[in-house]
């Protein structure tokens, strides 16, 4: 095959010299190569790039000791760190009467049982240890004469009229209980209205 493309032209430096390759390093002090910096080192120091020697610099070690003693900060080792507790403050605006009535209701009635029970269990308790006896036969003797016998404290006292006493009032109490906490909501909203509710801070558990 024939060459067509005829002569081709000869760069100068390329022809007669040696290749980027094979140049010899310029002459000069050998050192760590260090990249140009954006800023200057604080304290008129050189910057990286500057070479010892060159007007308006110093020693590279010199201005990237005295820098990197200034900004870096050393971390401390003995400090601790205490679990941040997080806290949400909240305003009761509005209470529902009707769920007030009814949670009042079913508390009111557990408390009526509750009085019944203990007032059956004291009776019980007194009755073992004779106080009916002794006091009964003190007021006897008190308030007997010869031709009758006296006030009868134990008759008067008896299991099933102490419970009928005691039902009667845990009824009343179920209903007063009731009214009063519905009337209470009520007029916790009326005076939320006008001074903005009770408020409550919320802490979320450790």
């Amino acid at each position: 095959m024939t060459d067509t493309r005829g002569p081709q032209p000869q760069y100068e430096g390329y022809a007669t010299g040696p290749l980027p390759g094979e140049r010899e390093p310029a002459p000069g002090p050998s050192g760590p190569y260090h990249p140009p910096q954006a800023y200057q080192a604080p304290g008129g120091g050189t910057q990286g790039g500057q070479r010892p020697g060159q007007p308006g610099g110093g020693t590279l070690g010199g201005a990237q000791g005295v820098g990197g003693a200034q900004g870096t900060r050393k971390p401390r080792t003995g400090a601790r760190t205490t679990p941040r507790t997080r806290k949400a403050r909240l305003r009761v605006a509005k209470a529902d009467p009707w769920s007030v009535m009814k949670v009042s209701f079913l508390l009111s009635i557990a408390l009526g049982i509750c009085t019944v029970v203990a007032s059956a269990v004291l009776w019980m308790v007194m009755d073992a240890m004779g106080v009916f006896e002794t006091v009964g036969g003190t007021i006897s003797e008190a308030t007997g004469s010869n031709e009758s016998n006296g006030f009868d404290l134990q008759s008067f006292l008896s299991l099933p009229r102490v419970l009928i006493f005691t039902s009667v009032i845990a009824v009343i109490d179920v209903v007063l209980a009731t009214a009063l906490a519905t009337l209470g909501a009520f007029i916790y909203n009326l005076s939320a209205g006008f001074v903005g509710g009770v408020e409550l801070t919320l802490a979320e558990d450790e």
